[in-house]
């Protein structure tokens, strides 16, 4: 089985783009968002309604990113749906500005420890002279990243333990994406 980090495509003329999460506030207006709760691999609890403003508008994506966080169309839930990958993944839904379809951040449940560090082009871990002792051992980038399938198992979507920022999808996913035509996806083999 072959994976692949799934990015937005940031190169599709004339695309929207999405800003920042944020919560509606009754009192306050607005305030941002804890975009990093959506890299732990576990479902969340949002309370109040989360908005997306675009900016600049453009052509809609069914797969976008908005700070890393993935948000997408609810024709990506309905193919999870089918895939039976519903409890790997939680949809929270978002308010998009100027959409009236439904629109939902895709939040991983997984994270696996499988990065292949020999075979990654390049792994760079915290070191004591970088004052993070909390840190220290623990990835501090990844390039080129390349997974381990012997330690993946029978996951579809995940996030690499300690590289958390990328969203990885099996070949299986993949091919499904595609074969649906889903729009703003670009794909790098990991």
């Amino acid at each position: 089985m072959k994976y692949y980090e799934m990015h937005d495509n940031k190169y599709i003329p004339g695309r929207w783009h999405l800003r920042m999460p944020l919560h509606e506030d009754a009192e306050d207006g607005e305030e941002w968002f804890d975009i990093w709760r959506f890299t732990e691999g576990r479902a969340l609890e949002i309370e109040r309604p989360t908005r997306l403003s675009v900016k600049p508008a453009g052509i809609a994506l069914e797969y976008t990113e908005s700070v890393g966080i993935p948000v997408v169309h609810r024709r990506i839930v309905s193919l999870f749906e089918r895939l039976a990958l519903q409890k790997k993944v939680q949809f929270i839904p978002v308010d998009v500005e100027g959409q009236t379809e439904p629109w939902f951040i895709l939040n991983a449940l997984q994270v696996i420890q499988c990065i292949d560090d020999a075979r990654s082009e390049a792994v760079f871990y915290w070191q004591p002279e970088d004052g993070r002792p909390e840190k220290l051992g623990e990835y501090k980038n990844v390039r080129g990243l390349k997974v381990d399938p012997t330690k993946v198992g029978d996951a579809h979507i995940f996030r690499p333990w300690g590289w958390k920022v990328v969203l990885v999808v099996s070949e299986y996913v993949k091919q499904a994406m595609e074969a649906e035509g889903i729009t703003g996806i670009k794909f790098i083999e990991a």
